[in-house]
């Protein structure tokens, strides 16, 4: 690393301490707010149907917090981690249908795959700026679609794979709804923490400094390029390993539901746009807010109203594009600062 390097890293860590906690107070947050997260799961541990919920809301939470990673502190806006999903949810199916391979043996080495993947198809994509790379990106997840229905020997073509019963630990099938609860609420722990991590690290910083403003990270002698790959790998990675759950979960995948925009493309960056773009905790939230939210939609409109969920989900993304452009997160936290400035001023 240079010596302008070194100083832009310095600088950055000591400019950051009045909006970065610092470390211990930052992982007591975390201790805090996923206590806080698995409230819901213990009051309404006796009814399957809000546990169903919950499990989801969890594993959407995680999904959008490692789309964050890439999307909200590298500020490069992707619709195509379907890609990486799809990854990951198709070859954990495949391996264990075909040889019975466990997804907790599969699960590390396909995420590898999925960080070599995003590294090679983001490495011409990076070179372009703004709704340019988002459109590259969406081109990205159409052509894996079209792939996952041509592919039959792989992917099953329009048919999906059915993923066999087959209860147990082992094969990370589970014949309680709380057991998954459990399992999706360990990866969302999983990347906030990362999260947590990331937001202090050098790469964060890197990451930050990038979204900033890119031609000033360049000239302070960042590697802009290798920054975004080192990101946007990351994030690639932790979507292929929610990929994995929600194949073991869900049992039953096919082009659709995993390459659909509507349902996996935007709904990463809808979540993230609603609790907090580039905030930690922003992710999780707009998950709590949104997953139950969209249930209850297509319960009172799918059969009167069929499309209207999506419909109402697209108009709040644009609302919270326009109004709270850092989320609900950066709402609660600009309304504090202004409590705490308003107090300051009142005092003689």
């Amino acid at each position: 690393m240079n010596s302008i390097d070194k100083s832009l890293s310095g600088a950055a860590k000591a400019g950051a301490h009045d909006v970065i906690p610092s470390a211990r107070s930052a992982w007591g947050k975390y201790a805090a707010g996923m206590a806080l997260a698995l409230l819901p799961f213990v009051l309404l541990f006796d009814d399957p149907h809000w546990v169903n919920i919950i499990a989801v809301t969890y594993l959407m939470g995680g999904l959008a917090a490692a789309w964050n990673i890439i999307g909200g502190f590298g500020g490069q806006f992707s619709l195509g981690h379907g890609v990486f999903f799809g990854i990951g949810a198709y070859t954990t199916a495949s391996l264990f249908i075909r040889f019975g391979w466990s997804p907790w043996l599969t699960m590390v080495p396909i995420a590898a795959l999925a960080a070599g993947v995003a590294m090679l198809i983001s490495w011409p994509t990076f070179r372009l700026r703004g709704p340019f790379f988002a459109i590259a990106t969406l081109a990205f997840n159409e052509v894996a679609f079209v792939l996952a229905n041509h592919m039959e020997s792989l992917t099953g073509g329009p048919r999906g794979l059915m993923i066999p019963f087959k209860a147990g630990i082992a094969n990370m099938i589970f014949s309680q709804r709380w057991q998954y609860a459990i399992l999706m609420f360990c990866f969302v722990a999983l990347v906030i923490g990362v999260s947590v991590w990331l937001r202090r690290s050098r790469l964060g910083y890197y990451l930050l400094a990038v979204r900033e403003d890119e031609d000033a990270a360049r000239a302070a002698g960042i590697d802009v390029l290798g920054t975004k790959l080192r990101g946007m790998a990351l994030s690639a990675a932790l979507t292929s390993i929610g990929g994995t759950l929600f194949a073991m979960y869900l049992r039953y995948i096919d082009p659709p539901t995993i390459f659909t925009l509507s349902d996996i493309g935007v709904k990463f960056a809808l979540l993230s746009l609603i609790g907090g773009i580039g905030t930690v905790a922003g992710p999780l939230l707009g998950a709590a807010l949104i997953i139950p939210f969209e249930n209850w939609l297509r319960a009172e409109f799918a059969n009167s109203l069929p499309g209207v969920s999506l419909a109402i989900l697209g108009l709040l993304m644009v609302l919270a594009a326009l109004f709270m452009k850092r989320g609900i997160v950066g709402a609660i936290e600009s309304l504090f600062k202004r409590l705490q400035g308003s107090k300051s001023k009142d005092r003689p």
